[in-house]
């Protein structure tokens, strides 16, 4: 898949970056802005740095969570299969 430049700005600066889909980086990037501009509005006396780290915290964190509750919810579809199976298989004999 070709993978094209696409420029973003982010907290004020451009930035060209390489995507798969021209769509996707954009989003990304408008959420990282989004983040970014958000904890300057609360903290803007912080450094670009600090505000950027802190950024990257809170998205991660998110992540984390999301990934939890991805592997809790594909723990309760794996029991449900097996009890569905198990179920079936016992009407069966």
């Amino acid at each position: 898949m070709d993978r094209k430049s696409v420029k973003v700005k982010i907290f004020g600066s451009e930035y060209p970056l390489r995507g798969e889909s021209e769509e996707f980086t954009k989003k990304v990037a408008g959420y990282v802005d989004s983040m970014i501009s958000s904890i300057h509005d609360k903290i803007p006396e912080q450094p670009p740095l600090t505000i950027s780290v802190l950024a990257a915290l809170n998205i991660t964190e998110e992540l984390l969570k999301e990934r939890e509750k991805n592997k809790m919810l594909e723990q309760e579809l794996t029991k449900l299969t097996n009890y569905l199976a198990t179920s079936i298989q016992n009407q069966e004999v």
